[in-house]
């Protein structure tokens, strides 16, 4: 029967412990053997043996008594589809792809059983030409000849070459490797090559045979999960130590100023988000301060805006602030979005070297809440904010100056912290919400980062769990 040209590669049986069903009808009837022990000749013409010949394409297939139906005493009378469900259920036969120059050499074949003391397939090839068309995604175990010669290689280049070219031709299938008595030195260095187990020729023995080809689909699958386990693993650590890499280093050297941040991302199991967030001190001794979000919280605003945090800060040292600053932020954006409609807010600070005032730009932000000894905590005027980035070609960002005192706590943060709800209904928490919550922490005595953690989490805990959106807050504080 010509080979039918397989399809794409999926997961093959040996990996995933599953086995292509046998088609209702398709199987073949169990040799049935009389008291004397010799095979009945009739009952052996259900037995499909095809070898296959050099180039010539044909699949060879070595069933063994697969039995397929259930035989019900006294007539057809049974439903089918009673049948269908009163029959157990047949599990896949493990399938075997002997690879040797020799197949009639091996009697053993119609001994071989698998765990459930079912017939395993058997397919045979002479050489690796034909082993190739004949390794489809249901072969479980491959049993290769070692003797045999590798294409392309001279005799005594490599006495392993043939197991190095099957295991590049199937490295997710099981493949023990056969020897002679004589060469067990050569079976174990194949051991260490790659090979599951190797077995010797002159020892071998059906029972043997059944029982390495089982163990040796075991150990491969067990070999893949443990190796895609430690993949993942080492993924999702490169993964956190580039996450971690990308959140910012506040450059405040010389700034008399003190400063904390909080940051959780909306994404499971993520270390960024699309919030970003930035301070940096210029040589003229201002300090500038910068909280942003984009829309959104997956990967993609993750990194864009990573792209704008980075671009704030080389243009903040530059010397650009205010609506320059956010004008070429804008331009950044459009050019590295990968979608017209995204777009991002932005709030940023500029605090003078005397730390008593401030000018604030906003871009479709909230507020930040100032706080001050004797004053109740309060937003800032948020009258002159500007459109976000993104939205409005050409727009404007009106700067707005604050008197800011001799101590004073600056908060900026994302509008993740107020849209979450306050545990009665679905009202949300909101700006009026958030600044009473600060009012009554400060009033406890709370201070930076005790400050922030006590105030995001009581945010969690009034949604009653984890927040949808992306949250981040800094603070910066000023003492007399």
């Amino acid at each position: 029967m010509p080979v039918p040209v397989p399809g794409p590669r999926t997961t093959p049986a040996a990996e995933s412990g599953q086995a292509r069903p046998v088609s209702p009808g398709g199987g073949r009837r169990q040799a049935r053997t009389p008291p004397d022990g010799a095979p009945d000749e009739s009952a052996m013409e259900n037995h499909e043996t095809t070898t296959a010949r050099p180039g010539d394409g044909a699949r060879a297939d070595v069933l063994t008594g697969t039995r397929t139906g259930v035989h019900a005493e006294g007539g057809d009378d049974t439903c089918p589809e009673a049948a269908a469900e009163a029959a157990p259920a047949v599990p896949a036969p493990l399938t075997l792809l002997l690879i040797e120059d020799d197949p009639g050499g091996f009697p053993i074949v119609p001994d071989l059983l698998d765990r459930s003391g079912g017939p395993v397939r058997v397919r045979t090839a002479r050489n690796l030409t034909e082993a190739e068309r004949l390794l489809t995604d249901d072969v479980h175990c491959i049993l290769l000849d070692l003797a045999l010669p590798a294409p392309g290689r001279a005799d005594g280049d490599d006495e392993l070459a043939v197991l190095r070219h099957v295991l590049a031709l199937a490295p997710r299938h099981a493949v023990l490797a056969l020897t002679s008595a004589g060469d067990a030195e050569r079976g174990a260095e194949a051991v260490a090559v790659g090979a599951q187990d190797y077995l010797l020729r002159d020892e071998l023995d059906g029972r043997l045979l059944s029982r390495a080809i089982r163990y040796a689909v075991e150990r491969k699958r067990s070999d893949s999960a443990e190796r895609r386990l430690a993949e993942g693993r080492l993924h999702a650590q490169e993964n956190a130590r580039l996450e971690r890499g990308l959140l910012p280093t506040p450059l405040l050297d010389g700034a008399s100023l003190r400063f904390a941040a909080r940051y959780r991302p909306g994404r499971s199991r993520a270390l960024l988000g699309g919030d970003f967030y930035d301070v940096v001190r210029t040589p003229d001794g201002t300090v500038h301060a910068m909280i942003g979000d984009v829309c959104g919280h997956g990967p993609d605003e993750a990194a864009l805006g990573v792209e704008l945090r980075i671009a704030w800060r080389a243009l903040t040292l530059a010397g650009l602030c205010g609506d320059r600053l956010l004008g070429t932020l804008q331009e950044v954006l459009e050019h590295e979005r990968s979608d017209d409609e995204i777009f991002a807010t932005l709030c940023t600070v500029d605090i003078a070297p005397d730390g008593r005032r401030a000018g604030v730009c906003l871009a479709g932000h909230p507020a930040p809440l100032v706080t001050a000894p004797g004053r109740p905590a309060r937003l800032l005027p948020y009258d002159s904010n500007g459109p976000a980035l993104g939205l409005l070609p050409n727009a404007r960002w009106p700067r707005t100056q604050v008197e800011l005192g001799a101590e004073w706590s600056l908060m900026l943060y994302t509008d993740g912290l107020i849209e979450g709800y306050t545990g009665e209904g679905r009202e949300r928490l909101g700006e009026d919400g958030m600044v009473e919550l600060v009012r009554r922490r400060l009033s406890e005595g709370l201070r930076g980062e005790e400050l922030l953690r006590e105030t995001v989490n009581e945010v969690r805990a009034l949604n009653g769990g984890e927040l949808a959106d992306d949250v981040a807050v800094v603070l910066l504080d000023r003492t007399a």
